[in-house]
């Protein structure tokens, strides 16, 4: 298990190495395979060692990283079969990854700020304040390509939650939980899956 107090140099390395991008039909959607082993490295080390509070975000402010919480569940909840993105530990997954990306900071953290200020120029409420029914009808709006192709100023939300679910499947399938999920009987991280069939609209 990586010591991040010991080893800060391959921590930046590993994390940094998102600009090689994802390879062509890997699990991931967005990150390198590398990546993606050492950031759940890192999860595991950080819960292990975690205070009373829990894990601290290393990027995302408190209130942003609950928003970033409930959105990796409403993206891939638990259920009968398996636990969700919470505990996977997609968020801390995303968090981690994006602590050393400028493009993801200014694509996430930008991205949060605009939900918020989306849900509050409809419904007066930042969006963890908003009614399940409205945090619905936002969501629907910034999922589908469609809608910012009828709205051009959809577009950037759009963007953002695309990025996010792929990120949050990304941390998920990836996880322990994730690769118990799909059925996998080796003893290390997927190389390849066929993905899942497209959404229309997407």
């Amino acid at each position: 298990m990586p010591n991040m107090k010991a080893d800060p140099v391959s921590r930046r390395n590993i994390l940094k190495s998102l600009s090689m991008g994802a390879v062509v039909g890997s699990v991931l959607r967005v990150i390198p395979m590398q990546a993606a082993e050492h950031v759940h490295a890192m999860i595991t080390a950080e819960r292990a060692a975690a205070k009373p509070g829990g894990y601290v975000p290393k990027f995302f402010s408190p209130h942003q990283y609950k928003t970033l919480r409930v959105l990796c569940e409403t993206i891939l909840p638990a259920d009968a079969e398996s636990g969700g993105a919470i505990e996977a530990g997609a968020p801390e997954f995303i968090d981690l990854l994006t602590s050393e990306n400028a493009d993801y900071q200014l694509k996430l953290g930008g991205g949060l700020m605009g939900l918020d200020a989306l849900c509050l120029d409809r419904y007066t409420s930042a969006y963890l304040e908003c009614a399940p029914h409205q945090q619905k009808e936002i969501l629907d709006l910034i999922a589908y390509r469609s809608n910012a192709a009828a709205d051009k100023t959809l577009s950037h939300a759009v963007d953002f939650f695309a990025l996010l679910r792929n990120l949050t499947a990304d941390g998920f399938f990836t996880s322990k939980i994730g690769i118990k999920y799909l059925g996998y009987e080796g003893n290390s991280f997927l190389t390849e899956f066929n993905g899942c069939p497209p959404v229309p609209g997407l």
